[in-house]
């Protein structure tokens, strides 16, 4: 039988986690006649008791495998752990707080049979979320749609089922600065989309703050386009024109009325423009330097504490 991984990346999950257990165990008993399956938990340096729990479910079900990274690295990270470690011959990616719902695996499995590599599910509905979250979630998406190259597919996010070129094909980009769902998108192969009703979480809490959508939002700019650096010149472009038109005007009214043409406050407002559009510009190219220069340093993405109740050696 063919082997299938679910891979889950946990942060402070440990309310959860045997709920889905239970869950995913249902669902998988459905198709047991055609493939077997191993559940693997990312524990991404959880403060709570994820790991033990993750240690007591694979003490009483081998197919349960964990990794335990050495610290917090991010959901991005600790996705790409689960590449690494994945031994199926496909991998559904999903969250551990029973968002995704489990039933749809069977689902996945069918057209993943009918030989699509990457089978993705789209939200329909979004429960639990407030108006502004779905708002700038689509405006951001639009934006992002009309900056990138590449494109990324709105509302539609971890919860994927992968073939294992896939899986390969995602093991090779080591990039640090880490955007699956642009990456999802970049590698291109075969893709299919499913809907769903997202649930709104079963316990704990989420974990992604204003803060950190607005970080993950700066990631998928600037790692999909450069775009920004092209506005950047383009508005610097046209502000040095209208300064030197400025520049002109003042020069031709000194000389015909004779005198220095008065306007402290406008000269103000205009240093004070043009001081503002210098350090958007410099900010846009600090946040391109700045991933340039954590590219460079070549450090790998995470290290392992310990995986399936062995410590795991630094290679």
């Amino acid at each position: 039988m063919k082997l299938i991984t679910i891979s889950v990346p946990a942060y402070n999950e440990s309310e959860v986690l045997p709920h889905l257990y239970d869950r995913i165990k249902e669902v998988m008993a459905t198709v047991s006649d055609r493939y077997d399956y191993e559940l693997l938990f990312i524990n991404d340096g959880s403060s709570d008791d994820s790991v033990q729990i993750m240690k007591e479910l694979r003490a009483k079900d081998a197919r349960v495998s964990y990794v335990d990274l050495a610290r917090n690295y991010g959901k991005e990270v600790a996705m790409a752990a689960g590449f690494d470690y994945a031994k199926g011959d496909a991998m559904v990616t999903m969250d551990a707080d029973l968002q995704h719902p489990p039933e749809l695996i069977p689902e996945m499995l069918l057209l993943w049979e009918q030989g699509y590599e990457d089978v993705y599910a789209k939200r329909k509905i979004r429960e639990g979320e407030t108006w502004l979250k779905k708002f700038t979630s689509k405006k951001y998406y639009q934006l992002l749609q009309k900056m990138s190259k590449t494109p990324v597919l709105p509302d539609a996010g971890d919860f994927r089922l992968l073939d294992r070129r896939c899986i390969d094909a995602l093991k090779k980009l080591r990039e640090t600065q880490r955007y699956s769902k642009g990456l999802y998108s970049w590698m291109g192969f075969k893709k299919v989309e499913i809907e769903f009703d997202a649930a709104p979480r079963l316990a704990g809490e989420t974990k992604w703050n204003y803060g950190s959508l607005f970080n993950l939002a700066l990631e998928g700019m600037t790692s999909f386009t450069t775009t920004p650096l092209k506005i950047s010149s383009i508005l610097g472009f046209i502000v040095s024109i209208a300064a030197f038109i400025y520049m002109i005007y003042i020069f031709i009214a000194t000389l015909v009325t004779g005198n220095a043409v008065e306007g402290f406050p406008t000269l103000m407002i205009v240093i004070l423009f043009l001081g503002g559009i210098q350090l958007i510009s410099i900010g846009i190219i600090g946040e391109y330097l700045g991933r340039i220069f954590n590219e460079v340093k070549g450090r790998p993405l995470y290290f392992v504490e310990e995986y399936n109740d062995e410590r795991e050696p630094i290679k």
